[in-house]
């Protein structure tokens, strides 16, 4: 099996063109605004946003944290399985917010499907993680 190392992996996330840019302009008219209201971390300093929000961006940093530790898998398979998990979980949290806040019947269907989907595929994750060695 191919191996990497973190130096490569963060190389190559890296060399990924940032989502920013290949967002609408819609998804970035307060990103500036925002990102200087939570400071360094996404969960950090979000009292100017309100409860919709922090619920929405709860969890951000301990995905981030958790991805970038399955990502240390030293079998590139595992590593990329172990950081979809954190991924998929965090996904998961954002259609809860969007569940509990949002109003929108398209939105709200789209957030279950999300959570149906990430479920899913987590349990499929898990059990394909059980059967490696090691």
């Amino acid at each position: 099996m191919k191996r990497t190392t973190v130096a490569g992996l963060a190389l190559a996330l890296a060399m990924t063109p940032a989502l920013a840019a290949e967002l609408p302009p819609i998804c970035l008219a307060n990103a500036g605004h925002a990102m200087h209201d939570m400071g360094s971390g996404m969960a950090m300093g979000m009292g100017a946003g309100d409860q919709a929000h922090q619920d929405l961006m709860t969890g951000m940093d301990d995905m981030n944290r958790d991805m970038m530790a399955g990502a240390t898998a030293s079998d590139i398979d595992v590593a990329f399985v172990c950081s979809m998990i954190p991924h998929h979980q965090g996904a998961i949290d954002m259609a809860k917010a969007e569940l509990v806040h949002g109003d929108d019947p398209w939105a709200r269907e789209m957030a279950q499907k999300v959570i149906d989907a990430q479920e899913a595929e987590i349990a499929e994750m898990l059990a394909w993680l059980a059967k490696q060695p090691g």
